[in-house]
């Protein structure tokens, strides 16, 4: 049997948006001619665009883009800004957490080479922003608050709304990456207040190479990618990826459906709880962030005196796959920072691994991860040079 449980980096595609992947490649027009295929091809993306809309719940008002992925839209985001404070805007100043996701961290990073300041919020033991600390960061100078929605290494959930009120009334515009939102959490962007939203298709079983970027009525936008005006109003320039839009469209309505949102609470809740009951019943164990405050499909445990790596390689020996921190960042080790500030201790923190669901999984596949992990942990331990030594996980250890 073979196991797929590393779907916060990436989901399988589902069947039914697959179809539409490939039924639709011959709706390949340019939407900005007039001729047959040019408005067959405007047509069906007006489709699309009313299907996105209204499953996000966006006003007519607002914008939404098309880009290449959720790192396309953060980085426009984030440049938009530092244009401004390069054109002297005065606003040198943004706040962001330590979780965030490489695609925040980076563009926030080359904005410091300009001149721009960079606040990192910490998280709780919970792995959760403190509200106060937020409060507290904003300066007359703050650009722009960008924190993401949920952590694809915790699973923790930000009190979007709460804070997207917070910088609206001090006049801030607030950013969220919504990568790992759709299709575990309801989005509603009017409800949730926030300025910008952004989002990967691969990540909700849609296609790789497309994904979105919501933009309120009024918020300022300098595309990140100059070139004709197309469809999208000159915010974003290039050929557009029919096929993928429309195919992304289904997979959106999909996953944020009513039905969706509570199959992954319930079905795909009790099957998380059932295999982390199972890694806790094995000696010196542990997970992290409460079930309350964290995604309903992940399990982030660590097992003490086991790397994370040799956990990956057997449990792909095995046929099951999972991974440590961000696959995006592995090679950095960039993933431990995320679980330190849950106050894990490094060589812990640096040995934490992630079994993220999907609504494709099935109880077999969790029952055979539950017999296989026994094996797995008792040989990897009886080799470890450190599991005798470690002593206890977290600073932050409470009772259970």
């Amino acid at each position: 049997m073979e196991v797929y449980l590393d779907n916060n980096s990436t989901s399988p595609i589902d069947p039914k948006v697959r179809d539409i992947l490939c039924k639709t490649t011959d709706i390949f027009g340019n939407a900005n001619v007039i001729y047959k295929q040019g408005i067959e091809t405007r047509a069906e993306l007006n489709k699309a665009y009313d299907v996105i809309y209204s499953a996000l719940n966006a006003s007519d008002d607002d914008d939404i883009i098309f880009t290449s992925s959720t790192t396309e839209g953060n980085n426009a985001v984030i440049k938009t800004f530092l244009d401004a404070f390069l054109k002297g805007s005065g606003k040198n100043h943004i706040i962001s957490c330590v979780a965030e996701h490489s695609s925040i961290k980076s563009p926030l990073a080359y904005c410091k080479t300009f001149g721009m300041e960079v606040t990192y919020l910490g998280t709780d033991e919970d792995g959760l922003v403190s509200i106060e600390e937020l409060k507290n960061a904003i300066r007359p100078t703050t650009a722009l608050i960008t924190i993401l929605t949920a952590s694809n290494e915790t699973g923790a959930i930000q009190s979007i709304k709460e804070m997207s009120t917070i910088a609206r009334g001090a006049g801030v515009p607030f950013h969220t990456d919504g990568a790992q939102a759709i299709g575990k959490i309801n989005v509603d962007l009017q409800e949730l207040g926030v300025d910008y939203f952004t989002w990967s298709g691969h990540k909700f079983h849609g296609p790789k190479g497309i994904g979105g970027l919501f933009i309120k009525a009024k918020a300022p936008f300098i595309p990140l990618i100059h070139g004709s005006k197309n469809v999208m109003g000159g915010k974003r320039a290039g050929s557009i990826y029919n096929n993928g839009i429309f195919a992304m469209a289904k997979a959106i309505e999909i996953a944020n459906s009513e039905m969706n949102i509570a199959y992954i609470k319930n079905h795909i809740g009790n099957l998380r709880d059932k295999l982390e009951s199972a890694i806790l019943a094995l000696p010196d164990t542990k997970s992290y962030v409460p079930k309350e405050h964290r995604l309903n499909n992940l399990v982030v445990a660590s097992f003490k005196g086991i790397e994370g790596e040799a956990m990956l390689w057997d449990m792909n020996r095995n046929g099951i796959y999972i991974s440590t921190g961000s696959s995006c960042s592995s090679e950095s080790l960039e993933a431990s920072a995320v679980v330190e500030a849950l106050g894990e201790k490094v060589e812990i923190a640096n040995a934490t691994v992630m079994f993220a669901l999907s609504r494709f999984t099935t109880h077999e596949e969790i029952d055979y991860v539950i017999e296989k992990l026994t094996s797995i942990v008792s040989r990897l331990r009886a080799i470890s040079m450190t599991y005798a030594k470690q002593q206890a996980f977290s600073v932050h250890d409470r009772e259970e």
